[in-house]
């Protein structure tokens, strides 16, 4: 048994209030809380089980090179639709598409595309 179990993933944000409402309007998060914390305010979501803390940064702070790079990438998601959920996010919510829907190997299907502040994003569709 491992010793450690997923905690959050934690992204930083000149405006998690928006970064939250992308996640929300587009993924279905849902806000478990919203909190000031000194200089900056961080809005936890519930992402698929996925704890995502969204933090407030200045927005002079560098944003990531585009892919790749060494060090985390993006967020893979699994969906059990990956048409409909494409269709979804990049229907007026600002996701800008990187690849669409792809079969990446027998029974696996992918798409990319990045959050309005650049978060990338996979999704995946496994059939059994």
């Amino acid at each position: 048994m491992s010793r450690f179990t997923l905690d959050h993933l934690h992204i930083r944000s000149a405006d998690p209030d928006t970064a939250a409402k992308f996640y929300v309007d587009a993924l279905d998060a849902k806000i478990v809380s919203r909190a000031p914390m000194e200089d900056r305010i961080r809005v936890v979501l519930d992402l698929g089980g996925l704890s995502l803390f969204l933090e407030t940064v200045p927005a002079s702070t560098p944003t990531p090179p585009p892919p790749p790079f060494r060090g985390i990438e993006h967020i893979g998601l699994a969906v059990a639709d990956i048409d409909a959920v494409m269709a979804s996010v990049m229907d007026g919510h600002g996701a800008v598409l990187v690849k669409g829907v792809t079969q990446a190997r027998p029974g696996v299907r992918i798409a990319f595309f990045d959050s309005p502040e650049g978060v990338r994003v996979e999704l995946i569709e496994r059939s059994s």
